[in-house]
């Protein structure tokens, strides 16, 4: 009786902890689309900002005022040795993110985004000769495939904005595979992470935004006419990302590796509904089979991820020894810290 219960009390758990990181993410998503296309605010500099400043206030608060989660000590001279590299490309990633959101639609964004488990692959391979079973490969086939028909078929494609979008899953491969090499020792949660990177991001971000969007800015509060309301949605925004992270955290905790994966690809499904509704921007028949396509390979190399990693040393067809130390390093998650 007692484990009914318990089993019963751990999938409400799941569920509860699945659809509050949906509910984050696709608002976060759905409020910088509004920000650049509603209000007029096609600065993405200046909000990738706002959401460092929110974010590194946030997670004062949790880790110094709340002691909500325990505070990580990182030795000084690691904090900019092995920290601000990361928080360097943390930034490029959310940036990335934004500019591809002023663009493009979320539709499309988010499907491009799918694409980082392949560039994850290709980079661990290219750089590291880091060695992976051939079902791995296999399973980015209809990853690439799905976003290569889903850009062919594109109503709304913008080159600057697809570009955008697909050197933001670069950035988001590189992220990842910089934090297995330069935070090796540290076991480092989302909450740690965005203490330590937010505000060296921010730093790096608030001089460029501005010099180039300053005078934009600027030039905008004078024009336009509901700057109250218009400012409240944007630092809601910056607030909603922070708690993005904190969600990430406590799915990670809820659910199981495979289950992560798989919410984590009918989230995207989700964002995609949830901005055609509000947008209407057009989608044709092949554009959608195209996502679809993509989500199915995403879901499928996060299966196969996982039946790997659970294979006792010795078991057929597992992958050889590795050539040197790098290779021992796992598959990155590439879902960690997706907050735009």
């Amino acid at each position: 009786m007692e484990e009914g219960v318990l089993f019963q009390w751990s999938v409400f758990r799941s569920l509860l902890a699945i659809l509050q990181w949906w509910s984050f993410n696709v608002t976060v998503i759905i409020m910088n689309k509004w920000i650049f296309q509603r209000l007029d605010f096609k600065f993405p500099l200046t909000v990738s900002c706002v959401h460092f400043i929110c974010s590194s206030i946030g997670a004062y608060l949790v880790i110094k005022v709340l002691k909500l989660k325990p505070l990580i000590t990182v030795e000084p001279e690691d904090r900019w040795r092995r920290i601000f590299p990361m928080s360097f490309v943390f930034c490029i990633n959310i940036v990335l993110g934004n500019v591809s959101l002023r663009y493009i639609p979320v539709s499309f964004m988010q499907t491009i985004k799918s694409f980082t488990p392949a560039t994850t692959v290709v980079l661990q391979w290219l750089v590291w000769r880091k060695y992976f079973d051939w079902r791995i490969w296999a399973s980015l086939v209809p990853i690439v495939g799905g976003i290569l028909l889903t850009s062919i078929t594109e109503l709304s494609f913008n080159m600057l904005g697809f570009c955008a979008a697909l050197f933001g899953c670069l950035a988001t491969s590189t992220k990842t595979i910089l934090a297995e090499s330069l935070l090796h020792g540290y076991k480092f949660d989302s909450i740690n992470t965005v203490f330590y990177m937010a505000p060296f991001a921010t730093m790096i971000l608030a001089i460029p935004a501005i010099l180039l969007e300053g005078v934009g800015v600027v030039l905008w509060f004078q024009t336009h006419t509901e700057i109250f309301s218009a400012m409240v949605i944007i630092f809601s925004s910056g607030v909603l990302a922070f708690c993005l992270n904190f969600s990430i955290f406590y799915v990670i905790h809820s659910t199981t590796a495979v289950t992560f994966n798989v919410a984590g690809n009918l989230k995207v499904a989700v964002a995609v509904l949830v901005s055609w509704l509000i947008f209407r921007n057009p989608i044709s028949a092949m554009n959608a089979v195209g996502c679809g396509i993509t989500l199915i390979g995403c879901t499928f190399y996060g299966y196969i991820r996982h039946m790997l990693s659970q294979q006792p040393p010795g078991t057929p067809r597992t992958p050889r020894t590795p050539r040197n130390k790098t290779e021992l390093l796992p598959l990155v998650n590439d879902k960690l810290n997706d907050n735009e």
